[in-house]
C-alpha cells in the first residue's frame, strides 16, 4: 500500500492521502454505510473523503496521522483474513493512543497483530497492547497473574488460549474456576441444590467456552471430565497436572484459598489468574485479599508473570472505560 502525507506538527492543519493498493477490500475496512469512518472521524476530530482506491484525511495534524494509522491498520487486518467489527475499530483507535518513547518498541497499529489465539468458532486477537503482551505471556509462561478492571478480556482471552491449548492437545483438562463470593450475597441463602446454588456464579466461564467452541464441544467435554467448571473450594486436595487452570475473580479469594489454589500445580500445566485488586466483595473479617497478597509475594520470581490492565484497556463499550475510570482514575 502506498501512502502519501505532509509533515506538520502537532496542532498544525494537516492533509494526508492514502492509496490502497486493493480496494475490493473497502467496504469492509469502511464498514455498512461507512460507519468505521464515522466512528474514526467522531473519535478524533477529523474528516475522511473516499474516492475509489484513494482516502483523503483532514484535521490536527496528530490526529490526521493517528486515523491514517487506524485505516492502514484496519486495511491490514482484512487483507490477513480477520473480522473488522465496531470492537475492533475502538480498540485500533485507542491503541493508536498510546505513546512511543525512545528504547520501547510500541506494537504498530498499522500493522496486523502478530499474536493471535485460534479456536473453533474464531481467532481471538488482541485489542489493546496489553493485550498482546498478556497473550505473549500466556503463551511461555507457567503461571500468569491477570489483574485490571471488568472489560479488559482477562477471563476471555484465557479461556480462549486454554480452548487453543486443548484443541492442539498440549494439555488433557481444562479447568475454570472462581470463588463463589459476590457483594456480599451467601450460598446458603440462595435456592436449590449444590449445583444450582454454584451456577450463576460461573455463568461468566460458561459463556466464554460457548463462544469459543460449537455448543457440542462444550457439553460433552464437561460430561466426560474433559472440562470442568467448579467452585473454588472443590480444588482443595487435588494435584491438577497436565490442565490448563483458570481462577477467575481471583480477588475475593482469601489468603488461606489463594495458598491452597496455588499449591494445586502439577507437571505439565499452566495456570491464569485474574482478578480486580479494586473490586473485592470479602467481608472485613477475611483479613484480606489472597490475590493482592500473591501478587506482593511472588512477582519476580522466575515462570511467573503479573500482567496488569488498566481502563485503556476496556474492550466493552467505550463507555465502559469511561466509567471504570471515573470510579479508579486519579481523580476518583
Amino acid at each position: 500500500m502506498a501512502k502519501k502525507h505532509a509533515q506538520a506538527e502537532a496542532g498544525d492543519r494537516a492533509r494526508l492521502d492514502i492509496n490502497f493498493d486493493k480496494p475490493h477490500l473497502l467496504g469492509q475496512v469502511f464498514g455498512q454505510y461507512d460507519q468505521n469512518l464515522v466512528a474514526i472521524e467522531n473519535r478524533l476530530g477529523v474528516y475522511i473523503g473516499a474516492r475509489g482506491n484513494r482516502v483523503q484525511i483532514e484535521g490536527d495534524a496528530e490526529a490526521t496521522a493517528r486515523a491514517r494509522d487506524v485505516l492502514m491498520g484496519l486495511y491490514n487486518r482484512v487483507a490477513k483474513g480477520q473480522e473488522i467489527d465496531p470492537g475492533a475499530v475502538e480498540a485500533v483507535i485507542a491503541m493508536s493512543a498510546e505513546p512511543t518513547l525512545d528504547g520501547i518498541i510500541r506494537h504498530d497499529v498499522a500493522q496486523p497483530p502478530s499474536v493471535m489465539i485460534r479456536t473453533r468458532k474464531k481467532t481471538i486477537v488482541p485489542r489493546s497492547a496489553t493485550q498482546t503482551r498478556y497473550m505473549e505471556e500466556l503463551a511461555r509462561k507457567d503461571m500468569i497473574f491477570a489483574l485490571g478492571p471488568a472489560g479488559t478480556g482477562k477471563t476471555y482471552v484465557a479461556v480462549a488460549q486454554a480452548v487453543s491449548q486443548l484443541i492442539t492437545g498440549s494439555v488433557d483438562r481444562l479447568i475454570l474456576s472462581r470463588p463463589a463470593v459476590e457483594a456480599g450475597e451467601r450460598l446458603g441463602f440462595l435456592p436449590g441444590d449444590m449445583k444450582e446454588k454454584v451456577d450463576p456464579y460461573l455463568r461468566p466461564l460458561y459463556d466464554a467456552l460457548y463462544d469459543t467452541l460449537p455448543a457440542e464441544q462444550v457439553e460433552l467435554p464437561i460430561a466426560s471430565g474433559e472440562m470442568e467448571i467448579a467452585p473454588l473450594a472443590f480444588m482443595r486436595g487435588r494435584t491438577l497436572a497436565n490442565a490448563f487452570i483458570i481462577l477467575d475473580e481471583a480477588q475475593n479469594t482469601t489468603k488461606a484459598q489463594m495458598k491452597m489454589f496455588l499449591t494445586r500445580f502439577g507437571e505439565g500445566s499452566r495456570m491464569v489468574i485474574c482478578g480486580d485488586p479494586n473490586q473485592v466483595d470479602l467481608l472485613p473479617m477475611a483479613g484480606g485479599s489472597g490475590l493482592a497478597d500473591a501478587v506482593e509475594k511472588l512477582e519476580g520470581i522466575e515462570g511467573i508473570s503479573v500482567v496488569r490492565f488498566s481502563a485503556a484497556d476496556v474492550v466493552r463499550h467505550p463507555i465502559v472505560g469511561r466509567i471504570v475510570e471515573a470510579y479508579e482514575g486519579p481523580d476518583a
